[in-house]
């Protein structure tokens, strides 16, 4: 990047940097075709509200595969965010015909293995840039001729997507949970209006009715099992959500879910 940049946690970033939520029944990611919806070409309407992955890049005429986890969404009001492969950031971004006008912001500053890649990238993604947008694929092509390649992916709708739970917490603030609970804390939402899964280590199902971004959770029935003592906290939380109202909000593939006190971050699986 061509400024100094100050790092800064990757979740508040994106969130200040226009990502969008939808609070209904699927994400809100939607992929254009072009102008008037057929061939190629790009519009600002086409851009926004997907996120595109970073397949490739090109630099002399030279390709390299992209890290997973690499993507940029442009968000509404020229807000945009995104993931070098392992920091994060945020910019600013114009589209005028089939120009992208990007504006570097700031970016997180962890050690990665893919640095060499995550700088070429980011000197890519400063200024102006020639965008063509065919179906489900994105080019982003520099003046010097080095070229960006992504590809659209879709976001997990509410209902019928198995949610890991990454991060519970009260009082507002979620944490990560314990290394014993990794890829173990599972929620479905169904379309029947219950709301099946693990809480780590007693299974738990309830009524689940979601509508205009709020869920009412009813009564949870919950197995008995005998738990190890570091799972029960997550467990206690969890069911903090049941029996009462919360709120939820769907950001391409992350569900947050909050009562105003407890906090609940989950993942729809790539």
């Amino acid at each position: 990047m061509t400024q100094t940049l100050t790092a800064i946690a990757a979740a508040g970033l994106l969130a200040a940097c226009g990502s969008e939520s939808g609070s209904g029944d699927g994400g809100s990611d939607k992929a254009g075709a072009g102008k008037e919806g057929s061939g190629k070409g790009t519009t600002g309407s086409a851009l926004t509200g997907v996120r595109w992955n970073v397949e490739s890049l090109t630099v002399d005429g030279k390709k390299q595969q992209a890290p997973s986890g690499a993507y940029v969404k442009f968000g509404g009001k020229g807000g945009t965010g995104g993931n070098f492969g392992c920091n994060g950031y945020g910019a600013k971004a114009s589209v005028e015909g089939d120009t992208v006008h990007f504006e570097p912001g700031p970016h997180t500053e962890m050690a990665c293995d893919a640095l060499d890649f995550e700088k070429s990238l980011a000197r890519a993604m400063d200024g102006r840039l020639k965008a063509e947008v065919d179906d489900k694929s994105l080019t982003l092509t520099t003046a010097g001729g080095d070229r960006i390649a992504l590809s659209a992916e879709s976001g997990a709708p509410l209902k019928g997507t198995e949610w890991t739970v990454t991060s519970v917490g009260d009082k507002g603030t979620a944490t990560s949970l314990p290394k014993a609970l990794d890829d173990k804390v599972k929620l479905t939402f169904g379309k029947d209006g219950t709301v099946r899964g693990n809480l780590g280590c007693n299974a738990v199902t309830a009524d689940a009715d979601a509508r205009d971004g709020k869920i009412a959770l009813g009564m949870p029935k919950v197995t008995r099992k005998m738990c190890p003592g570091d799972v029960m906290p997550t467990e206690r939380t969890l069911l903090k959500l049941f029996e009462g109202k919360a709120s939820y909000t769907v950001d391409h593939r992350t569900l947050t879910l909050t009562d105003g006190k407890t906090v609940v971050k989950a993942q729809a699986p790539a």
